[in-house]
């Protein structure tokens, strides 16, 4: 009996942690090097047309990461053509080095924003593209094989207003 109490309290506190989240999708990279000019792409399906949506992106790093912030090119491709395109910047470490992000061991889980309150207004697939840009300080070519991120995804949560 008692081990199927904690087995329910367990299971209660996972799913209640992302109860808001509508959509979501994860991959792996592999060795956790991510390649330059290797694009996750992801295709997502909205729900509802009226609903604003927060989104999220997901970045699994570990302590091979040699950065202490991450750079991402991200490009939403609406059904009917518009593509827009944001380049944006991530912190990954405290000062100390210590990592933020949640998780045991070696390998941080970091739920960082995308964009607040957006509607699929749009009917179809919307295409999410990512890649990273990050590079090193003083040198105009990026990092062409960037270490230690394990997985890159998205999540689209109903917003929370």
């Amino acid at each position: 009996m008692r081990k199927v109490l904690l087995i329910g309290v367990f299971a209660g506190l996972l799913t209640s942690c992302d109860s808001n989240v509508v959509q979501s999708d994860t991959q792996s990279i592999a060795s956790a090097v991510w390649e330059q000019q290797d694009t996750i792409s992801f295709a997502i399906q909205p729900k509802d047309s009226l609903q604003p949506y927060d989104m999220f992106l997901q970045v699994r790093n570990t302590n091979d990461y040699p950065f202490n912030n991450l750079f991402l090119i991200v490009s939403m491709e609406f059904p009917h053509g518009k593509v827009v395109t944001d380049t944006l910047e991530y912190k990954m470490a405290n000062p100390d080095g210590s990592w933020l992000g949640t998780g045991f061991g070696s390998v941080k889980e970091n739920k960082l924003w995308y964009k607040e309150g957006i509607t699929f207004f749009e009917d179809g697939d919307y295409t999410l593209r990512i890649t990273h840009a990050v590079r090193n300080n003083g040198e105009v070519d990026g990092v062409t094989a960037l270490s230690g991120i394990s997985d890159v995804g998205y999540s689209i949560e109903a917003d929370s207003e």
